[in-house]
């Protein structure tokens, strides 16, 4: 799919060429649903520091099992806010339905990346319309920058969201390895999670992006 994009360099968040990156990853996401392929997707950006599968439910009646900035502790709550950095989905009708839909707005969401546009198709009903069952992930299981796990122990994944640059995901992604280090060497201690620093800084010099 020719849209006039260079692929072979960073996309700074919200630019143009990135919000043209996220929905060729859409386009081609939906296509391996028609294929008949399930899957997890992830986002380069997620760190995984356990095998997640075991915290995924095999439940067939779930359609999608989708990863939140924030987790409001009720993990059917449409309420929770997605994001679609990491997710596992099931092929079938209703979800290549899905994936159709959301891809047939791209040309009338200008300047809105593809995940705000599902954010608008849930509250809309679109979801429901189509009879998807939705789970959505604690972040205390499937973390990020936006709200750290509390606790260690369950942890599976940790997402660089909340941060706008490349550098800085990979500098706080590299305290997060430090951490968990530290904790592995003695699983009884109090460890914390390093502050985000790189990330929130991240945002200061963005010309007023926020």
């Amino acid at each position: 799919m020719d849209d006039g994009m260079d692929s072979n360099s960073e996309k700074l968040y919200m630019s143009e060429d990135f919000i043209k990156m996220m929905w060729r990853r859409t386009h081609f996401l939906g296509d391996v649903l028609k294929r008949g392929y399930s899957f997890i997707f992830t986002d380069a950006d997620v760190m995984w520091l356990r095998n997640p599968f075991p915290m995924l439910r095999k439940n067939e009646g779930i359609d999608l099992q989708l990863s939140t900035d924030r987790f409001n502790g009720n993990e059917w709550s449409t309420a929770n806010p997605i994001n679609t950095g990491f997710y596992m989905i099931r092929s079938n009708k209703k979800t290549i339905s899905l994936f159709d839909a959301w891809y047939a707005r791209k040309n009338n969401s200008m300047r809105l990346k593809e995940q705000d546009v599902l954010v608008n198709m849930l509250h809309e009903g679109v979801f429901k319309k189509l009879g998807l069952r939705v789970r959505f992930l604690d972040t205390n299981n499937f973390s990020g920058f936006c709200q750290n796990s509390k606790d260690f122990k369950a942890v599976r994944t940790v997402h660089a969201n909340c941060c706008l640059t490349i550098n800085a995901k990979v500098v706080d992604l590299m305290a997060v390895i430090h951490d968990w280090e530290r904790f592995k060497t003695n699983e009884t201690s109090t460890t914390g999670w390093s502050s985000h620093v790189a990330c929130q800084n991240s945002w200061k010099s963005s010309n007023g992006h926020s």
